[in-house]
Order: structure tokens, then sequence, then C-alpha cells
């Protein structure tokens, strides 16, 4: 490869290498308690990719596997996306950014810890400067949304998913499409929100299917 592609690419690469090589949040956490276990650093990304998913962090199984959203939370987004397993782990196609790319630990009630805060502001910058591409960021949880739209827009879930007509319609660069988790937690919100699946998701998969042709 030459020209600008390239020296894209090499920027990508680098920051990849970095970002998998890091430690921070275990050997010099910002914020205690360290991570008590080996980081997995996890991201799918190439300088091609138009779509990026901005989620919060891996959990067990993505923690074991080292690929992203192997859960049964990647089963209902793919759904939600349109996209088929080769799709959507093609990282030419689609990026997936994580808040926290480690696995975060459980809480005392055995649920994911929230993304380390030490990962985003260490990483998120240097590697959307290397994804040129990037057309449209869905912005899945609040924590994404509170990065991608403002503290204040991202601070209330509901209100901001039920308001992405607006969000998606900015004249921004990349665009924002905000989106609750796919996680079976989210079952009930959304059997209270049915305009999700008979509005959102059809213009979700129609943005998805043109980025990804």
């Amino acid at each position: 490869m030459t020209g600008a592609g390239a020296a894209d690419a090499e920027t990508l690469e680098a920051v990849l290498h970095d970002l998998r090589a890091c430690r921070v949040c275990r050997d010099a956490p910002l914020y205690l308690p360290a991570l008590p276990h080996q980081p997995r650093p996890v991201i799918q990304a190439s300088a091609s990719a138009r779509i990026c998913i901005a989620g919060q962090a891996p959990g067990t199984r993505v923690h074991a596997s080292g690929q992203p959203f192997t859960d049964p939370s990647g089963v209902r987004l793919r759904g939600w996306l349109g996209l088929d397993e080769a799709t959507f782990y093609d990282p030419e196609k689609v990026a997936i950014v994580p808040m926290g790319h480690c696995f975060p630990g459980l809480d005392a009630k055995g649920g994911d810890r929230p993304p380390r805060r030490e990962c985003a502001p260490i990483w998120r910058e240097r590697v959307f400067a290397a994804l040129p591409s990037i057309e449209l960021v869905l912005a899945i949880g609040r924590y994404a949304q509170a990065w991608h739209l403002g503290p204040s827009e991202g601070a209330n879930l509901s209100e901001t998913v039920a308001n992405w007509r607006e969000i998606l319609a900015r004249n921004a660069h990349p665009r924002v499409l905000p989106l609750p988790h796919p996680s079976w937690r989210n079952n009930a919100w959304l059997k209270r929100n049915p305009w999700f699946d008979t509005e959102l998701v059809p213009v979700l998969r129609a943005e998805v299917a043109r980025l990804t042709r």
C-alpha cells in the first residue's frame, strides 16, 4: 500500500500495538482499586471502517475469547444491525471501540463493573484519530453516549435514545446514533419502549446497510 492510505494504516497499526500492550489499570492505576486480573484489551479496527460500534467494556465471555460481542448481547446487536457474523467481524467495514478495552471485573452482586475510567482519556482520541473513514458512531449505553454527545446529554439513557432522530440529523462528523445496550438486562426497557424496534431499528439497519456495502 502506498500514499495516504498507507500512512493511515501504519498509524492505526501503531495505536493498536500500543493499546494491546497497555497495562495502566493494573500496574499504574489512576483510580483504585487496581484491575485484579491480567488485562486483555479488546478492539476491532481498520482505517477503512465507516461504522464504529462504541460499546462499554468486555464482559467475562469477551475477556475469554478476545473478540468483541461473543455473547448473547452480540447476537441481539447483530439482529438490530441486520448483519451476519462475517460482516460484523470484518474490521474493514465495522470498527468496535469500547469505552473500556479490558474486562473491568465483577461487582459485589456479580454484575460487570463500569468501564475503567483510565481507558477512554488515554486511548479514545488517539484511536479515533487513526480511523479517518468513520461516518457513523453507534453509541451503546450511557458511558459511550456521554463521551460522544457530552455528559449532560448522555446522562439519561432513555431520554437520549428517545431523541435519536434529532441526534442523528445533526450536521456532525461522524454522526452519532444512540442505542441501549443489547444485554438481556434491558429486556424490560425494550418492552416499555416498543418504538425502538418499530421506528429506530429500521433506520439503523438502513444506515448500516448503506455503510457496509
